[in-house]
């Protein structure tokens, strides 16, 4: 990939992390106050439990995620839908779990298919079920932040595991406002680290790195990928 299909990827990558550096004032204003504040319950939560699970299941290749337990959101946080035997976990995550200066951080039409590998699902997986239990009880995106940094700091949330990776390859999701579902990728969920570990956002390479602010104590290196989980191709961002 040349330089300048990097520099496509990158920006997209950071309207998807949320930071609008090339947007008007105007649009700012406008999106600031759309998702200024948490929509009421019903709007963040999908109608019936097989639509979750499917959607859920869209984020990895069917040999993965038909072996998957399945996560579903309900009023009262996440629950375990099906029961999985190969330690992947597979989700749609909230745009909560957005880090703390996104705009679009309570858009209630945000629905992110992800699954995760085990050592993903034992130290990945704990911060958006705490997070989405804060975000429940009606807590400010500030206070989600620093409970979840305090939570870190006192060690009862974990750090990444070796080998913490993701899927994110649904065609069905949707993202934020800016980029819609935008392109089938895999996270490597790594301890925080810099970008020249992994190569990361360097002319000619793949490995994408998301440099917004999160409470999480990860690096998150992104990996765009050719293919839909369900085995269709993906345009080039």
């Amino acid at each position: 990939m040349n330089s300048k299909g990097v520099g496509s990827i990158a920006w997209r990558i950071f309207l998807l992390a949320g930071v609008f550096t090339v947007v008007g004032a105007a649009q700012r204003e406008n999106v600031k106050s759309s998702y200024s504040n948490m929509a009421p319950l019903d709007q963040y939560l999908m109608p019936d439990r097989p639509t979750e699970i499917s959607l859920a299941r869209s984020a990895a290749p069917a040999a993965i995620s038909d072996h998957a337990t399945i996560l579903v959101l309900t009023p009262h946080g996440y629950d375990t839908a099906i029961e999985g035997d190969n330690g992947f976990t597979c989700m749609v995550e909230r745009a909560w779990m957005s880090p703390v200066d996104n705009l679009e951080f309570w858009n209630p039409k945000n629905r992110s298919p992800v699954c995760y590998n085990p050592p993903a699902t034992r130290s990945i997986v704990p911060f958006t079920i705490k997070t989405t239990e804060l975000a429940l009880m009606h807590q400010s995106k500030t206070q989600i932040f620093e409970r979840i940094q305090a939570l870190v700091a006192s060690h009862d949330l974990p750090t990444p595991e070796p080998g913490a990776m993701s899927y994110m390859m649904s065609k069905s999701g949707y993202l934020n406002d800016e980029v819609g579902h935008w392109h089938p990728h895999l996270m490597f969920h790594i301890p925080k680290t810099v970008p020249a570990s992994w190569g990361a956002n360097l002319p000619g390479s793949p490995v994408l790195l998301d440099t917004t602010r999160r409470a999480e104590p990860d690096t998150i290196f992104m990996v765009p990928v050719a293919h839909w989980s369900d085995g269709t191709p993906a345009a080039v961002p």
